[in-house]
């Protein structure tokens, strides 16, 4: 009995929550500024899209959008972080498909990423570029396969973290190519890809945002893409598909998504900030020039493409019997 009344009251201590904050969402929110959490380092291709969307979401309602970079444990950190955040729409999280392959790779996380973080919006999927560093004698994905298959385990691929999706574009890489790569795993997309034009790591799959300075100055030469089509802003470059590994693709969901709870009221409005940002001429020719592919729709959207996503990484983390760490 005793704990029946526990249950009870527990159950109307949410109900009791979840009204203050419907009635707090209808007296105009939002009322102070809202924390977009990025869970990784500044400079990474997620956090160069969170800072082109936010200002103009934030010029929509009202108040500002700050963005703050909570990096570690392949975006794990930063997840938990907004997961424990009051369900009260003043906290975001900047999710990627890092998080979709911790839903199989992390089996020991504190969360459940469909159950505990309620989809917003999908912002853009972006894209990957295949890029070895100048050094590399290859020029293109096929010759790159065949030196591979030459020296198994030699060549190092970078990563911006175990878990992330950079690393399991490679994981995937390795098994449609039949070839053994080296997996060099770094803290954050940008301190791998300084490492990749130091010449100290060989190749890596990386966003086509954090990429394209380096392609364009000539520091490191880019092989394939990971899109199924040809990318406009490379017309040159083929996809990684049509160029000796058939069916092959790398692209990456980025969207907003809250701590479960968060009342409806709260979700659509940032959900039509964040689509009306996603049409402005300016926010859009920026994404287009990150090479991501500005996406909007509704929070059921998001939920649709996060579960295809955690599918897809779930086969290759078990055909690679991967384990996190």
């Amino acid at each position: 009995m005793h704990r029946q009344i526990q249950k009870l009251l527990h159950a109307v201590s949410v109900a009791a929550i979840v009204l203050f904050n419907t009635h707090a969402i209808g007296q105009g929110f939002p009322s102070k500024p809202i924390r977009l959490v990025v869970p990784f380092p500044p400079g990474g291709g997620t956090d160069v899209v969170a800072r082109t969307v936010a200002p103009k979401m934030s010029e929509f309602l009202g108040q500002n959008i700050v963005v703050e970079n909570r990096a570690g444990a392949g975006s794990n950190v930063g997840t938990e972080h907004v997961v424990k955040s009051p369900p009260d729409g003043y906290t975001m999280l900047l999710t990627s498909s890092a998080n979709a392959i911790n839903a199989t790779l992390s089996p020991n996380i504190s969360w459940n990423l469909a159950k505990d973080l309620d989809p917003i919006a999908l912002l853009v999927m972006n894209q990957s570029l295949l890029v070895v560093h100048p050094s590399v004698p290859v020029s293109n994905v096929r010759e790159f396969i065949a030196l591979a298959k030459a020296k198994p385990a030699a060549i190092t691929i970078a990563s911006s973290g175990n878990g992330s999706s950079a690393h399991l574009g490679a994981e995937l890489f390795k098994l449609m190519a039949g070839v053994d790569l080296l997996h060099v795993p770094y803290k954050g997309a940008a301190p791998a890809l300084n490492d990749l034009l130091g010449g100290h790591a060989n190749s890596m799959l990386v966003d086509i945002s954090v990429a394209m300075p380096h392609v364009k100055a000539g520091k490191v030469r880019v092989l394939g893409i990971g899109s199924p089509r040809r990318f406009d802003g490379l017309p040159e470059v083929p996809t990684i598909h049509e160029s000796g590994v058939p069916d092959f693709e790398v692209s990456g969901l980025i969207g907003l998504t809250a701590p479960a709870g968060t009342p409806r009221e709260a979700i659509e409005r940032i959900n039509a900030a964040a689509n009306r940002a996603l049409e402005v001429a300016e926010v859009r020719e920026r994404l287009v020039s990150l090479a991501t592919i500005p996406m909007g729709g509704s929070p059921e959207r998001l939920a649709q493409v996060i579960r295809t996503d955690i599918d897809k990484w779930a086969r290759v983390i078990r055909a690679g019997n991967l384990k996190g760490q």
